[in-house]
């Protein structure tokens, strides 16, 4: 069940030799995630998926995806 702070949008890129992608969401905002944040523990995910995730804050003023999920 999605939670209020819930965000959409779709994996602009994604490494998996890195383990480091980014996801661009519907508002526009670009976040950095780890693979540590995909939810469902797959550690990979397709650039052009649709998501779901969690906007936090990160080092340096910065935010980051978590809870990074298939729609």
């Amino acid at each position: 069940m999605p939670q209020a702070s819930d965000r959409t949008g779709r994996v602009a890129d994604y490494d998996p030799t890195r383990g480091w992608g980014t996801v661009l969401g519907d508002d526009g905002e670009r976040l950095g995630f780890h693979c540590t944040q995909i939810a469902d523990g797959s550690r990979t995910i397709a650039p052009g998926a649709a998501v779901r995730y969690r906007r936090v804050p990160a080092h340096l003023g910065r935010y980051e995806a978590v809870g990074v999920s298939p729609v």
